[in-house]
């Protein structure tokens, strides 16, 4: 049986590498660029997030802004302990961070797309790289893929797991075999502030931070990056996560209000206060930062507000306490656009769930079309959760291929 898979990603390859061999299958991969695995290379800063420490089925369905139905399937069949299992059946350990993402112990995607590729060689899996599919049609029991470049070829069966596209028009040759689209908008970006002079801050990092969308009730908690160009980090990045489509609708112009002092609500504040200028009266309020807040941020709030480097604690007026309670409690920037990077591009839309079954991955309108990974209409929060997305459906939809191992 000749077995077509579409996209050498995390999704096509991990499929591929688990259709069963006690059958013979001709495995091809096809992948438009030429290389295979980017997003594993680069995730994690090159360190590949595998997946994420949560085990509990239903705690993790709770890190998917989109695609809950299907995953409550594919989860059960393939969640993060199989993912750590399977790699470190074949030399990968895997450990856990304080903040619940999983990475190879050797801190090197190399170990993942080593692991990967390891596995498709066995299997004699061959990739064909600069082959963009432009039409797939199925005559009788057949799929004849047609390519970009003039040539075709033709399959038993077929599997797409090309990633998320950025513009509806990419979908255009799945739409022609009769699925249906959810529009693409992008997720996981950062949120840029141009002009605004926290850019001047650029590298500093909070780890105890919230980012609420104003008027909206999203909300995430976590750390929060200052960039060249705004905020980014994993609150930021899952906060874009779930407002994808409404900050699309707003194209991107909308407001934010940090609290830098997450566990802190404004009665504690004032509690706090009462105490820094008790114990703390006769020092510098500059030098004397009584929240943990990074140096640079600190002093960027004595100057947003007004407070001199000469006023001391006891000596700071009610209205200074009051400023700099709104600046560390709800600081509140303009955004204006979004940046997001080519290689972690995350895409909230692709192929409606409704019209893939589940427990196999298999086309309910197409008979031996298969869909894995980000080409559906799923994706997660940062921190592992869309890779382990990838391995499960990619997972299923290779017992749907041929029977597992």
């Amino acid at each position: 049986m000749k077995i077509a898979v579409i996209g050498a990603g995390a999704a096509g390859c991990f499929a591929a590498a688990n259709i069963s061999d006690h059958e013979h299958h001709e495995i091809t991969i096809f992948e438009k660029t030429a290389k295979s695995l980017q997003k594993v290379k680069v995730s994690g800063g090159g360190r590949c997030n595998v997946t994420h420490h949560c085990f509990e089925v239903p705690a993790l369905l709770e890190k998917y802004p989109r695609g809950k139905q299907l995953l409550k399937k594919t989860l059960y069949s393939f969640a993060p302990s199989q993912t750590i299992n399977w790699f470190e059946n074949r030399g990968v350990r895997i450990k856990a961070e304080h903040d619940g993402r999983m990475f190879p112990v050797t801190d090197s995607s190399q170990s993942i797309i080593d692991a990967l590729m390891d596995e498709l060689k066995r299997k004699n899996v061959s990739i064909n790289y600069h082959k963009s599919v432009q039409r797939i049609q199925k005559i009788k029991e057949e799929f004849i893929i047609e390519f970009a470049d003039g040539t075709s070829y033709t399959a038993d069966k077929v599997l797409i797991s090309c990633g998320g596209f950025p513009k509806p028009e990419n979908y255009s040759w799945i739409k022609e075999l009769g699925h249906s689209i959810e529009e693409p908008v992008p997720s996981l970006f950062t949120f840029n502030v141009p002009g605004n002079p926290i850019t001047e801050l650029m590298g500093v990092v909070v780890e105890n931070a919230s980012v609420k969308i104003a008027g909206t009730k999203m909300m995430e908690e976590g750390p929060v990056l200052i960039t060249h160009w705004g905020f980014s980090g994993p609150c930021v990045l899952r906060t874009s996560a779930w407002g994808a489509r409404d900050l699309a609708d707003k194209k991107y112009e909308f407001t934010i209000l940090i609290n830098w002092l997450d566990n802190l609500s404004e009665n504690d504040w004032k509690e706090e206060i009462k105490k820094i200028r008790q114990n703390l009266g006769a020092q510098l309020v500059i030098h004397k930062n009584p929240f943990g807040l990074p140096k640079r941020l600190w002093e960027f709030m004595m100057w947003k507000n007004q407070v001199s480097d000469q006023i001391k604690w006891g000596e700071l007026s009610s209205s200074h306490q009051n400023k700099l309670m709104e600046s560390l409690l709800r600081d509140r920037y303009e955004v204006k656009g979004k940046t997001t990077f080519k290689e972690e591009f995350v895409t909230c839309g692709g192929v409606t769930l409704s019209e893939v079954d589940p427990s196999t991955m298999e086309s309910r309108i197409i008979k031996g079309l298969f869909f894995a990974g980000e080409i559906l209409n799923v994706d997660g929060i940062t921190g592992g959760f869309n890779f382990q997305h990838a391995w499960a459906s990619g997972f299923v939809a290779a017992m749907g291929l041929g029977v597992v191992k």
